[in-house]
């Protein structure tokens, strides 16, 4: 077996990098990576994590936040222990990052989900020509794939599903060219 390219040359040493304090500085800058752009655009990079999320009204930790009710302990054989300490509310300084991201979640979601334009064309030349016979579409010349009857039926299914407005709209201009021809 041959061996990788970059292996047999010699790899010089740098004297002059000081590696220590190249790793310290990388690890002090670091800030923790933020998906959701509310967050991001109210952290303080100067405070703690769980100062950040207890300012903006979120958990840090989801156990804490949400702990198992009593019964359940008990009933699943465990000792509840009661330290009789109410956890105390927390001050929400920037309560608009909660709200914010509520009436994101809130909004429908889009459909992005399309079918090719190929798929299509082939669902409605073979509606078109066949109707609802499976077994002649499989027979069809135009069926390059060899497609088996069930398998037609569940494109022309998957089609219905996608695009139900205009599949009614195609099954009555199909409706009405018979009507025509007749």
């Amino acid at each position: 077996m041959p061996k990788a390219k970059g292996k047999s040359r010699r790899h010089k040493y740098s004297y002059n990098l000081n590696r220590k304090r190249l790793y310290r500085s990388a690890r002090r800058r670091a800030a923790p990576r933020i998906a959701c752009s509310h967050i991001r655009h109210a952290w303080d990079p100067r405070k703690s994590v769980a100062q950040n999320l207890a300012e903006m009204g979120l958990a840090e930790d989801p156990n804490k936040a949400l702990p198992i009710p009593k019964k359940l302990l008990v009933s699943a054989g465990m000792e509840a222990e009661s330290d009789g300490q109410q956890p105390g509310k927390k001050i929400v300084r920037k309560p608009y990052v909660v709200n914010e991201m509520e009436l994101e979640a809130s909004l429908p979601e889009k459909k992005s989900n399309t079918l090719s334009r190929d798929l299509i064309d082939y669902v409605r030349y073979m509606i078109q020509n066949h109707g609802e016979n499976y077994k002649e579409m499989a027979r069809d010349e135009k069926n390059y794939y060899q497609d088996t009857p069930k398998q037609i039926k569940r494109k022309i299914n998957v089609y219905k599903n996608f695009y139900p407005e205009e599949y009614k709209n195609f099954i009555e201009s199909l409706k009405t060219e018979k009507m025509e021809v007749q």
